[in-house]
């Protein structure tokens, strides 16, 4: 069998382009292959709305499951309300909108074997060539400095509505534990709320049995009496604190797309923006020349990896420099900057004024341990 376009792996960022290139390409011959039962497996993507464009907004608009007007944090001397826009995409959505459109381009439940530039073979020894092929199965190089962003979260329904009005994005006034940690919380319905137990710590495993009591806890703490747990999903983010570009271009010799290449927030770990900004790349380019494709992604990562190189020194000096006890610290005088220069950072485009005025003012570690780390 020979496709147009082959994209192994149906998480965000291969749904998100099979989406788009078949909705710009009807004609083009495309095939999504997805190992599980569904697309987007049992995730969450949130994003703020500075940090797609307009236009992007208006295509991926049918994926988006809430979206509110602004945001806040709370840390122990203060909490704060920021005017940015927030929005999230549940995988249940990805696949109610995105696997009916592709129909018959769409195979669920196939795993593949191996990924070559050329082709897939799938396990049970089927061969697929393609003119273009796209390696979006994730992962990330086993050999590269990371510090980790594990969370257990719990889509809840509640007794009685829970009064919040906009997301929390990171609520620090909890008890700290093993490095940083906050509790995340997404109002989806007056009644429902995703409460996610969130630590930035040195390695990837957390104990889910205190993070489902402290889930509870938290929830009780507020008055909210949980009526049902609806799903619970689990995540361990590698946040790096070095490497290179071309140990994420080792993972695949075909295109990869998505955290396989490396695209994604460096500090936050947020991968929708860059999923999408893939998509329309792709999409909207040369889609039928393959060497120019190659070219267009090649470039753009490119120019990504050298953007996140402040935000990788940011997190060799929350992992290296500063003691778990003193990451919160970071974090709570960060969100203490202009709200333009926040939503800069999260959408990875800081200016250097940005990064001058993330560098000013009483450091909130020693200079002596950030200055030892300034490479990596």
């Amino acid at each position: 069998m020979s496709v147009d376009v082959l994209i192994v792996g149906g998480g965000l960022a291969g749904s998100l382009a099979a989406w788009r290139i078949a909705a710009l390409h009807p004609s083009a011959s495309l095939l999504l292959l997805e190992s599980g039962a569904t697309l987007g497996g049992n995730h969450t993507w949130s994003f703020h709305d500075t940090d797609i464009t307009p236009a992007q907004r208006a295509w991926l608009q049918p994926l988006i499951t809430a979206q509110w007007p602004r945001h806040e944090v709370r840390f122990p001397s203060y909490a704060r309300v920021l005017d940015g826009g927030y929005a999230t995409v549940t995988a249940e959505r990805l696949h109610a909108v995105i696997a009916p459109a592709l129909g018959p381009r769409l195979r669920l439940a196939t795993p593949v074997q191996t990924v070559d530039r050329d082709g897939a073979t799938l396990r049970d020894g089927t061969t697929i060539t393609a003119r273009l092929v796209l390696d979006a199965r994730g992962g990330s190089p086993d050999h590269v400095p990371v510090g980790w962003q594990s969370f257990l979260g719990q889509e809840v329904r509640l007794q009685a509505p829970h009064g919040l009005q906009w997301p929390v994005l990171m609520d620090a006034t909890v008890e700290q534990r093993d490095g940083y940690r906050f509790i995340y919380v997404l109002p989806f319905t007056a009644d429902t709320l995703l409460i996610e137990d969130t630590y930035y710590i040195d390695g990837p495993t957390i104990d889910v049995h205190e993070c489902r009591a402290a889930i509870a806890g938290y929830a009780r703490d507020r008055g909210w009496s949980i009526a049902e747990v609806i799903r619970e999903e689990t995540g361990a983010l590698p946040i790096p604190l070095g490497g290179t570009l071309d140990d994420f271009r080792a993972l695949s010799p075909a295109l990869a797309i998505g955290v396989r290449a490396g695209l994604f927030q460096p500090t936050t770990g947020y991968s929708l923006p860059e999923a999408v900004a893939t998509a329309s790349l792709i999409a909207e380019g040369h889609l039928h020349e393959a060497p120019r494709v190659y070219g267009h992604m090649h470039a753009y990562s490119t120019a990504r990896w050298r953007a996140g190189a402040f935000n990788r020194l940011l997190n060799r000096w929350l992992f290296r420099a500063a003691r778990p006890t003193e990451r919160r610290i970071i974090f709570e005088q960060f969100y203490r900057r202009a709200e333009p220069t926040i939503a800069r950072f999260y959408a990875g485009r800081l200016t250097w004024p940005d990064r001058l005025r993330l560098l000013t003012g009483r450091p909130p570690i020693p200079v002596t341990r950030a200055l030892a780390h300034l490479r990596s």
